[in-house]
């Protein structure tokens, strides 16, 4: 009988990407990995291995645990954003991100949310030494990104409470408990009076963040803005100016997305 694969290889296959597939493969499949067993597998050199997870993790898709293993990373169980303008927003953003980091020296973000999850879009980097890196691509807790609590903040109070307690919320790590709940709602109601939510090493050890909340012509929220700096720099730049920086470059953004509209309306 003859065995037929639709999934022929490519003529000209490219072996460093063909191997950082092979890795996300083992990642997923096996759900642990050494750097010794990665290396026999692709059948590479310790230190060709040990460069492609460095990239795997620097995209999202793997984290070293206590032992130093590759485990899995946020990015590689979530499903496509399924978000048909995405592409439009990030080219209507992409100059307004660019002027904002020019003005503050600081890495900017476009994020959008999809479930308990915010996907990071663009980033435009400062030019600090010491800067917040490319975050295009990946992908975090919503209810921890500085971002991603300012698109909470708008939604409707009960649907937020039974996306954060639902089973696919306990599957990806991102549920709260009761217990812990009405201190996240009163985290929430303080971002609605502010306009803006901060996250302070959060997600990441020593960076903080501040974000706002894009809209639509409807004043559908859509999307978020947000800065990320070392947490050092933070308190003087928000000091300086930072909230009424953000909440302008958002003005003019909004204006272009009614203008053009991002998300089909």
């Amino acid at each position: 009988m003859q065995n037929i694969d639709p999934r022929k290889k490519p003529q000209y296959p490219i072996e460093a990407v063909d191997n950082a597939l092979r890795l996300l493969q083992l990642l997923r499949d096996g759900g642990k990995l050494r750097l010794k067993d990665a290396a026999t597998e692709l059948g590479v050199a310790p230190s060709t291995a040990h460069r492609l997870l460095a990239m795997l993790v620097y995209r999202g898709f793997a984290v070293q645990d206590e032992f130093k293993n590759y485990v899995p990373g946020e990015a590689i169980g979530v499903g496509p954003a399924r978000l048909g303008w995405t592409r439009l927003l990030r080219q209507l953003s992409q100059p307004h991100m660019e002027l904002l980091s020019g003005r503050l020296n600081e890495t900017v973000n476009l994020m959008v949310r999809v479930g308990t999850k915010v996907r990071f879009l663009s980033t435009s980097e400062g030019s600090n030494a010491l800067r917040v890196g490319d975050r295009q691509g990946s992908v975090m807790p919503a209810h921890k990104a500085s971002g991603g609590k300012a698109i909470l903040a708008e939604l409707d109070p009960a649907m937020v409470h039974k996306l954060f307690s639902s089973n696919s919320a306990e599957i990806g790590g991102d549920y709260i408990s009761e217990q812990a709940y009405p201190a996240f709602q009163r985290e929430l109601d303080a971002v609605r009076r502010n306009g803006f939510a901060a996250n302070f090493e959060g997600t990441e050890e020593g960076i903080s963040a501040l974000g706002m909340s894009l809209h639509n012509g409807r004043g559908e929220v859509i999307g978020a803005l947000s800065v990320a700096t070392p947490l050092a720099r933070f308190r003087p730049l928000f000091d300086a100016g930072l909230v009424q920086a953000i909440a302008e470059t958002r003005r003019q953004l909004e204006v272009d997305i009614a203008a053009n509209p991002a998300d089909g309306e």
